[in-house]
């Protein structure tokens, strides 16, 4: 709790002053963002030393609340903006947490070496799959926090997620309230081309 508690004030503080964060966001930061980030915890799997990678990790979110609840995580917060892995190094390093902070695209990746990956407000679901695609290992996860447009995103992607999986999306929903958190949850378990990301 007291990283939690410190991850909010820098998220009050310097995350508004760098632009991370809107400076209306102020009063919900833990309902709207922290919270719920954390509360789509029981989405990932529980074996030891998971791989996940947050793309488009921006002010850390969900990666570092995710991390912060449960510590056994091998986290890589990716981004590509450098003010922004600026503010993801510098919050690694005052709440002390074990996470890697990487710079760069997601499609610049060259090997797959995550078990899961993890979008909060980045990209379409169609485009979130083909990324994952690329940076996961075979048998990976993707989990989108998408919110009441999970149903829209699944049914305009429902080719992309027959190429991608055997099995159909699901929608899941944890915690409740402001806090809440709707996640679309795709297993990458076909072997997926490498070619260019649309």
């Amino acid at each position: 709790m007291p990283q939690a508690i410190a991850y909010v004030d820098l998220l009050a503080d310097a995350g508004v002053e760098r632009g991370l964060i809107g400076p209306r966001e102020r009063p919900r930061l833990w309902t709207r963002h922290v919270l719920n980030s954390a509360a789509i915890v029981p989405a990932l799997p529980a074996s030891p030393d998971l791989r996940v990678v947050d793309v488009g990790s921006g002010a850390g979110l969900p990666g570092i609340p995710l991390v912060l609840a449960r510590p056994d995580l091998r986290m890589t917060l990716l981004e590509p903006l450098a003010r922004r892995t600026a503010f993801l190094e510098e919050a690694a390093r005052d709440l002390a947490l074990d996470v890697e902070v990487l710079r760069g695209r997601a499609e610049e990746v060259r090997e797959p070496r995550w078990d899961v990956v993890v979008a909060r407000a980045v990209a379409p679901l169609e485009q979130l799959l083909a990324l994952a695609a690329r940076l996961v290992q075979g048998g990976g996860m993707l989990l989108a926090v998408k919110g009441q447009t999970a149903g829209d995103e699944i049914a305009a992607a429902a080719e992309p997620i027959r190429r991608a999986s055997t099995r159909p999306a699901e929608i899941l929903t944890f915690g409740d309230g402001a806090a809440s958190a709707t996640v679309v949850r795709v297993l990458l378990d076909r072997p997926q081309p490498r070619g260019k990301v649309r």
